[in-house]
């Protein structure tokens, strides 16, 4: 009889291991929502590109992941629909990424909302409505608020939550990136990220209340867009410190999103 486990391809913290990386977090919270059976395969990484492509996924650390996944794809995911996955060909994008999912049958797919649609397709039972027209809206907000944060997350992943393994790679690859070592560019580029955020997280409070029956974007019907949303803030709570009730506080209303967060709470649970 065939195997119905999922294996879900995440990034570790430091131990013990937990899910951190905001990308990755949506893929697991689909994964719960629909009840599937899966393990994770924890693959030390670097950090979640947002500041070269907002919404790509996680850049992975070679070897790592590469080794274990440039074998497998590209592999037909799902044969009924006819659905190939091959490596990402973004320009500034790594060929290999997380989230990325091994499919009961042994196939592999990568990127979030691939994955979101595959397993939408394999399991329409919990209904989990992928929303264009929701994410149209949506996107651009978080796009902006990200940007703005960028200053502040990137220097803290570093110091908080990457293992040995990963630390020296994010570390030089962010320094050729930005073109300075992180503590100075948080230094020249992190005051005032929040006052520069503020419009933007209040944009996506008045988004997430347009339906104000809640406690989902579009009422009680929860959809994968919440589950982006939650990967976010879930993400600056795992960061400590005061960056996660400062980006309530820029919010403007910071219990919205508590009572949010407490709404996917059957589903956040499980984070390794």
């Amino acid at each position: 009889m065939a195997s119905s486990i999922y294996t879900l391809f995440d990034i570790p913290t430091k131990p013990p291991r937990v899910c951190w990386s905001m990308n990755t977090w949506r893929t697991r919270l689909l994964l719960n929502y629909k009840g599937l059976d899966y393990t994770t395969e924890w693959v030390n990484s670097t950090m979640p590109y947002f500041f070269v492509a907002i919404l790509n996924p996680s850049q992975l650390e070679y070897p790592d992941i590469q080794n274990r996944l440039s074998s497998q794809i590209p592999l037909l995911v799902a044969p009924a629909h006819s659905i190939s996955v091959a490596p990402n060909e973004r320009e500034g994008s790594p060929k290999f990424t997380c989230p990325a999912l091994q499919m009961p049958g042994g196939s592999y797919v990568m990127d979030s909302y691939k994955i979101a649609e595959i397993i939408e397709q394999r399991h329409p039972e919990p209904t989990l409505p992928l929303n264009a027209q929701l994410q149209s809206r949506f996107q651009p907000i978080l796009v902006q608020l990200m940007t703005q944060l960028t200053p502040v997350y990137v220097p803290g992943v570093a110091e908080r939550f990457l293992s040995e393994h990963s630390l020296g790679y994010f570390i030089e690859t962010r320094r050729e990136d930005l073109g300075m070592d992180l503590e100075v560019y948080r230094k020249q580029h992190g005051p005032g990220a929040f006052d520069r955020a503020e419009p933007f997280a209040q944009q996506m409070s008045g988004l997430l209340n347009e339906v104000s029956s809640g406690p989902f974007f579009l009422g009680d019907v929860v959809t994968y867009t919440d589950f982006i949303w939650a990967g976010i803030l879930l993400f600056f709570e795992r960061l400590g410190g005061e960056e996660y009730p400062e980006l309530l506080k820029r919010s403007g209303d910071a219990d919205l999103h508590k009572r949010f967060l407490d709404a996917l709470s059957p589903w956040t649970k499980r984070d390794d």
